[in-house]
């Protein structure tokens, strides 16, 4: 859904926003619902669920709606009550405490600005191929995750062997096993984890989910949802691409270790690229608002 734009003086009546919320919270409901069924039966998924355990943001966060700052929301005394809200102009009426939250939050929000304008800056790249999976099992017996390698511990380490690995994304490069990591194009520092991110990176991309919730009510609740359904559309194509074998919860892999596989995750890792340049143009226009 594209982003809501508004004005200091956008009033909506009590009607429009209602409705408004209703839908975002029934939207936020279907993304989260797998989630919240396997969570009541005990259930994992290693795909989905990666979005609830690695953010640590919970379904009930997804369904609250803001509608942004500089928004006033006619017949919502009750709103006034909530943090970082505001009784509005109108009686009645309530609104985003913008400046309250952006006093409080300005460390936070000079660093999220940062690391979103600086993303957007570099240029993108797209020859990574999702290899940073692969370098996280690379001569290693014991793995992160349960499922199986399909190509074995053998066939993923020659995977490996043939490609230069090229991860910017600090996050990822982390987890590399120490064989792996001076494989790497560069080695990555937590001090240049930030000058390092570009806007081709599946990683960076999924991370705008996170910065959407930091910025808060800020941010209006179409724009989060969007964000993590971009990240919910990421994560199972980092898990196709990856060297384990999640057919049962992510479908057929992307075989990157062929010509085919590579030119497939290229041409999703730059439709998912030029969806986070829309969110990414959204928040960065709620900061300097």
């Amino acid at each position: 859904m594209p982003a809501v734009t508004t004005t200091p003086a956008t009033v909506l009546d009590a009607a429009d926003w209602r409705a408004r919320a209703a839908a975002h919270a029934a939207r936020a409901d279907a993304l989260t619902a797998g989630h919240r069924r396997r969570a009541r039966r005990g259930e994992k998924h290693p795909v989905e669920d990666f979005l609830f355990t690695y953010y640590s943001y919970k379904p009930a966060l997804l369904r609250r709606w803001h509608p942004g700052a500089g928004v006033g929301l006619e017949d919502a005394a009750d709103r006034a009550a909530w943090r970082w809200y505001r009784p509005g102009d109108a009686p009645q009426s309530a609104m985003v405490d913008a400046a309250a939250f952006r006093a409080a939050k300005a460390p936070l929000l000079e660093a999220v600005g940062r690391i979103l304008r600086i993303t957007a800056e570099n240029p993108g790249r797209f020859g990574c191929f999702g290899l940073h999976e692969w370098a996280m099992v690379y001569r290693q017996r014991e793995h992160r995750h349960p499922a199986p390698l399909r190509l074995g511990q053998d066939g993923t380490d020659a995977v490996v062997e043939a490609h230069e690995l090229r991860c910017t994304h600090f996050d990822a490069f982390r987890f590399f096993t120490p064989e792996a990591s001076p494989r790497n194009s560069r080695a990555l520092t937590r001090d240049d984890r930030v000058a390092t991110e570009q806007p081709g990176c599946l990683h960076a991309n999924m991370d705008l989910y996170k910065w959407a919730v930091k910025l808060g009510p800020l941010v209006p609740g179409e724009v989060l949802l969007d964000a993590f359904e971009l990240a919910r559309d990421i994560r199972h194509l980092d898990m196709q691409a990856s060297p384990y074998d999640v057919r049962p919860w992510a479908g057929d892999p992307v075989r990157i270790e062929t010509a085919e596989g590579k030119a497939e995750y290229v041409r999703r890792q730059r439709g998912f690229s030029e969806r986070a340049g829309t969110l990414r143009t959204s928040l960065l226009a709620v900061l300097d608002a």
